[in-house]
């Protein structure tokens, strides 16, 4: 990306905010909601009147990248990986991206955090890097779950617990406790927990729930970071499939269903992984 990209400019376009929706499920329900501003400015005070959950606003753009900041209604968030894809869907034709672009998120100040992102098969993916996988012995029975065989720490940085269940009904009936999941993290050294049955609905691959009461949360609606741990579980199990490097996940938090893709490819000590999905206007 170079050093001092131009700003976007549009003088038909008004501080008014694209709304996008990030990962929505097939039928065009769920997913997230993310306000869009092609310029900065104003920034904590238009994302509180945007009506979304989460503003990005376009610093800068050019063929080879962007630079955004990303807020809440209240806070500078610092990055996001669906406020990335949004940016990515909503500057694409003005500012002619290339298939693979730099994304730098966060305050310049500061330094940002940087990401790789391609455009495949009309959807803009974010690296999340090689994830490493390793079997672990963990006692779910607080959380009233019996594991179909082993789990597994996988993580890319901060480390998730991965466990399988019998099928999608065991994984839609799952009510979280943020004490217990907690607990379990905590005694397996992992950050967050990843439930998963293989396929699901509109031909999923693998169906999964995210939670992470350590990380601020108790359940995720659409995950990046957790699909590429997912990923990286299948890969390390042979259970991708090989006459294909993209698998469709449903992420399946109820009421709130998503769509993620993952995109795969064997590395040096586990997974590459690539996460992203569909964008739609609201």
């Amino acid at each position: 990306m170079n050093a001092e990209p131009a700003p976007v400019t549009d003088s038909e376009t008004a501080p008014v905010p694209d709304l996008r929706r990030v990962f929505a499920a097939p039928d065009g329900n769920g997913g997230k909601q993310v306000a869009v501003f092609l310029e900065g400015g104003d920034e904590q005070a238009r994302a509180a009147a945007s009506g979304a959950p989460l503003s990005v606003f376009v610093q800068a753009a050019d063929p080879t990248g962007l630079r955004l900041r990303v807020f809440t209604p209240t806070r500078e968030k610092g990055s996001s990986d669906s406020a990335a894809i949004a940016a990515l869907s909503a500057v694409q034709g003005r500012a002619g991206l290339l298939d693979v672009v730099e994304v730098t998120q966060g305050d310049p100040e500061a330094g940002g955090e940087v990401q790789m992102a391609q455009l495949c098969g009309g959807e803009w993916l974010l690296r999340q890097g090689v994830v490493t996988v390793q079997a672990v012995t963990a006692d779910l029975s607080t959380l009233g779950l019996s594991p179909t065989g082993p789990v597994w720490v996988a993580g890319t940085g901060r480390p998730n617990l991965v466990a399988e269940v019998a099928d999608p009904g065991t994984l839609d009936a799952f009510v979280p406790d943020d004490a217990a999941v907690g607990d379990v993290n905590r005694a397996t050294g992992t950050t967050g927990l990843i439930l998963f049955c293989m396929g699901g609905p509109a031909r999923a691959d693998v169906s999964f729930r995210a939670f992470g009461p350590l990380k601020g949360f108790t359940e995720d609606a659409a995950s990046s970071n957790m699909l590429a741990c997912l990923t990286g579980v299948l890969g390390h199990l042979g259970r991708l499939p090989a006459d294909s490097t993209l698998i469709r996940a449903a992420q399946r938090r109820p009421g709130q269903p998503a769509r993620l893709s993952a995109q795969y490819a064997p590395a040096e000590g586990g997974t590459e992984v690539w996460v992203g999905g569909r964008v739609t206007p609201v």
